[in-house]
């Protein structure tokens, strides 16, 4: 299930019941990720993704990315995953978006290869959906074959549950 919505303090019904109900949640979570943290404590058997790294609508470069340090911190939280889906959206550099690298690879140091997913958007991507794949498959080196298997399908499968292709 994906939501978006404003996450509030107090605990909410839809959190146990999916939970309960074994139900990951994708969240859109730009600009809520100390609420987020107070969910995934209080729920831990809740599997959480964030959604575009919880990066805000309409930014780029340096202010999309100025809440990194919080998203870090959830790492601790091994029911919370992030997706790096529309990466390329939120940057003003070409392909291979080499201002992105650095972020990505925070992200990938703090969730590792089993709870970092790949993503896309292409209604707002500025790339073929070919270089969307290719940013992860040929443009970071220092990720190994392994990785990106991870990364690019085997994380998502095993993380809802789903049989690999």
């Amino acid at each position: 299930m994906r939501l978006t919505f404003k996450i509030q303090d107090q605990d909410n019904w839809l959190w146990s019941a999916a939970e309960k109900a074994g139900m990951p949640i994708f969240i859109v979570a730009a600009n809520q990720l100390p609420a987020l943290d107070r969910v995934a404590e209080r729920h831990p058997g809740l599997k959480i993704v964030i959604d575009h790294m919880a990066i805000p609508r309409r930014t780029k470069d340096e202010q999309a990315f100025a809440h990194m340090d919080m998203l870090l911190t959830l790492a601790k939280r091994a029911n919370v995953a992030v997706k790096t889906s529309s990466i390329p959206s939120y940057t003003t550099d070409s392909y291979p978006y080499r201002r992105l690298h650095g972020h990505l690879r925070r992200v990938f140091d703090a969730f590792g290869t089993k709870r970092m997913f790949w993503g896309t958007d292409l209604s707002k991507m500025p790339c073929t959906y070919r270089q969307a794949i290719t940013v992860f498959t040929e443009e970071l080196p220092w990720l190994g074959a392994d990785d990106k298997t991870w990364i690019m399908r085997r994380g998502i499968c095993e993380w809802l549950g789903w049989p690999l292709p």
